[in-house]
């Protein structure tokens, strides 16, 4: 047994470190478990949210960081996911963020034009595409446009749009962004101010953007929702301007990443799987030091060439801050429990440092508390 003397110093010890951190404001660092929560985004099933839906234990239980929604479901093939009417989501998105002790990143890919969750069938308003308001060059146009989609956004509780693109249209036949009039222009140019106004305008409202797909799927041949997609002989410098740009402007919110495989960056794994490309372009060389967000990582491109313990280690070791698992490749319940239990079990076995965990979690924490429609946990 310790002596009386022994227990009184380490009481004594207790004493003082609790004053310390009272005094410095600096509150006492969340378990290892909250912290690798925050680092999940999920896509779920439900136009309402049942009791026994995973993701409601996933968000209260696991504490997952996000969700995503979607208008359509991939694996059923059927029009029947997440959004029906306006009044609809807005009571979904509550519903999810009520179960939240942190705020809950509620995400949609509402580009505009063909990429468009919120359709007008729905009952919501009529969109165009990037490459629509990149062909009019008009920021002032663009800015309208985005502020009318934020808006929407807003009042459904949405606080996260996986949007602009700022893919350069280098190969107007690309199957997954050129032909799907997802890119505003091949000018490193026009594609900055157009994305610049289209991010002023959601900020405007309090909703989060994400710039995507780093460092640039533009030029690709292939989809890579479908399997690999190699850029080595068709990508190019010019495709990391309008994040070089748009990151020495100071409006980058969150990047996104892109599963093309490039040799001359990194001839080993995909740019998600990259240190190269994440730590070392997009954080060394521009400079970036907010969250990074994968792009959907039950995709093809991965999910059909690695392993989920693999590719979850080799994205976080890369740099990646949020694992984003859209359930809509593939629909998996459990994929939160299971990327959850990989992320501790790779820290328990020294293949993810907990300070590498710390470092997305402060990442992602600031991100929430500076941006007001993510503060906010009710829709507007």
């Amino acid at each position: 047994m310790l002596s009386k003397k022994l227990l009184l110093a380490l009481l004594g010890t207790l004493v003082l470190l609790s004053l310390l951190a009272f005094q410095t404001g600096k509150p006492a660092s969340p378990d290892l478990d909250e912290q690798i929560g925050q680092m999940i985004m999920v896509g779920f099933r439900g136009l309402s949210l049942a009791p026994d839906n995973p993701v409601a234990a996933d968000i209260k239980e696991r504490k997952i960081g996000g969700v995503i929604l979607f208008d359509y479901d991939v694996p059923t093939k059927t029009p029947v996911r997440n959004i029906e009417s306006p009044e609809q989501v807005g009571r979904l998105v509550r519903s999810l963020k009520d179960l939240a002790k942190t705020p809950l990143l509620v995400a949609i890919d509402q580009e505009g034009g063909r990429v468009n969750r919120l359709k007008e069938k729905f009952g919501f308003p009529p969109t165009v595409s990037a490459q629509h308001l990149g062909t009019a060059n008009d920021p002032k146009t663009t800015r309208q446009r985005a502020e009318q989609t934020a808006s929407t956004l807003a009042q459904l509780g949405i606080n996260l749009n996986f949007a602009p693109v700022v893919d350069l249209n280098t190969n107007p036949e690309n199957p997954v962004i050129g032909k799907l009039e997802r890119s505003f222009s091949a000018d490193p140019g026009i594609v900055t101010r157009n994305a610049l106004a289209w991010m002023e305008g959601h900020h405007q409202h309090g909703v989060l953007c994400a710039l995507k797909h780093f460092p640039g799927h533009g030029s690709s041949r292939a989809d890579s929702h479908l399997g690999f997609v190699d850029v080595t002989e068709t990508w190019t410098r010019a495709e990391l301007e309008p994040y070089r740009q748009l990151i020495k402007a100071g409006q980058a919110d969150i990047v996104m990443t892109a599963h093309i495989f490039n040799s001359k960056l990194d001839p080993s794994v995909p740019s998600t799987l990259s240190r190269p490309v994440i730590t070392g372009i997009l954080r060394g060389e521009l400079g970036y030091q907010g969250v990074v967000v994968s792009d959907d990582m039950q995709m093809k491109a991965i999910s059909a060439h690695y392993g989920l313990e693999t590719a979850v280690q080799q994205a976080v070791n890369a740099g990646v801050d949020i694992l984003v698992f859209g359930n809509n490749s593939l629909f998996d319940p459990e994929i939160a429990q299971k990327a959850i239990s990989i992320l501790k079990q790779s820290v328990k076995d020294g293949k993810i440092s907990p300070a590498r965990i710390e470092e997305s979690y402060q990442r992602i924490m600031k991100l929430k508390k500076q941006k007001s429609g993510v503060r906010s946990q009710k829709s507007e």
